[in-house]
């Protein structure tokens, strides 16, 4: 039964913390994130806590030693000088019917021939937990018993492995399914609210549209028109300010036909300046310096980044064309 709780409590676990961090970033939310980044750690220590008493009677258990004929082994990666073995054994303790177990051992590549199927080892392993064999060096009296014995191997029918919880598997993913569940229900109308819940305005002669959510806006302009044209950009954030805070804004993009923004979050310290500080009137000569001065071919395209930086705003644009890109600071 505890065992089926801990597995039920481990799904949860990993169903909340992932939803939690990333519905934290995507919402603003930093208590949120903050459980989601938290949470396995406290999990974990209360599992090493209460994991105590088991390990303390596990310990306290005398190991049996006994004989054990390889039957067959495996190696695995060799990433030093040692190579993972992999034994299937027959272990015949005394007085007791022998059965079959698997165990690992390292073994310098140097003594890879002293291990060879039929060979006789010397095994210890708990009574109660007979899967947790593993291969030791013998005393003396142990070492001449090996070097004398027979073992016959045990059919396969007779192999321990550690039991399993009846539904374990079944409530691990429960408890994942629950944990997502109770994150994202509780804001699922942050997390799935339409991006164009402010609205799409008429800003001017040729269509403009303002888009803005509480993270992030648009604002667009026709076909005909740029935003490197005299007074445009200007436009734009006079606009988008009549539809949005735009207070403390994270960064900038200002391309051809757009100028998107986002937003710093309302719990979160973070570098950020007024979109109304925005020197407009230098991003038209920075577009036209760029044009005549980075030889990247024509047509172009070109994006404008602005962004926070030791309490200034810094510019810088990049050019696209058929000859590759460039860069330009303002």
């Amino acid at each position: 039964m505890i065992r089926l709780a801990r597995g039920f409590l481990t799904g949860g676990v990993v169903g909340v913390t992932p939803s939690a961090f990333v519905t934290g970033i995507i919402i603003g939310n930093v208590p949120l994130l903050l459980t989601g980044a938290g949470l396995p750690f406290a999990y974990g220590f209360l599992l090493f806590l209460a994991g105590i008493p088991r390990r303390a009677r596990e310990a306290a258990v005398v190991p049996r030693t006994a004989l054990a004929k390889i039957e067959s082994l495996r190696a695995g990666g060799a990433e030093t000088g040692d190579v993972s073995l992999r034994f299937d054994l027959t272990i015949a303790p005394h007085g007791e019917p022998p059965f079959r177990a698997e165990a690992r051992l390292d073994v310098n590549l140097v003594d890879l021939p002293s291990y060879r199927p039929g060979d006789v080892l010397v095994v210890a392993y708990p009574p109660d937990r007979p899967w947790q064999a593993r291969i030791v060096k013998p005393d003396a009296e142990w070492a001449r018993r090996a070097a004398g014995a027979t073992v016959v191997s045990a059919p396969e029918s007779t192999v321990v492995r550690k039991p399993a919880g009846a539904g374990a598997g079944f409530l691990v993913l429960l408890g994942f399914l629950l944990g997502v569940a109770a994150i994202v229900l509780p804001f699922r109308a942050e997390l799935f609210a339409p991006s164009a819940d402010a609205s799409e305005v008429s800003e001017s002669a040729e269509p403009t549209s303002v888009t803005s959510s509480s993270g992030s806006a648009t604002v667009t302009v026709g076909p005909g028109q740029s935003m490197a044209d005299a007074g445009e950009l200007r436009r734009a954030v006079v606009g988008l300010a009549q539809h949005a805070d735009v207070a403390k804004v994270l960064t900038a993009v200002v391309e051809e036909h757009r100028l998107s923004v986002v937003f710093a979050p309302t719990a979160v310290t973070a570098p950020s300046f007024d979109l109304r500080s925005l020197p407009v009137d230098r991003i038209p000569a920075l577009v036209t310096k760029a044009r005549t001065t980075l030889d990247v071919g024509s047509p172009q395209t070109w994006q404008v980044t602005v962004v926070p930086f030791a309490g200034e705003v810094t510019l810088r644009i990049v050019a696209t064309g058929p000859g590759g890109s460039g860069s330009l600071g303002g």
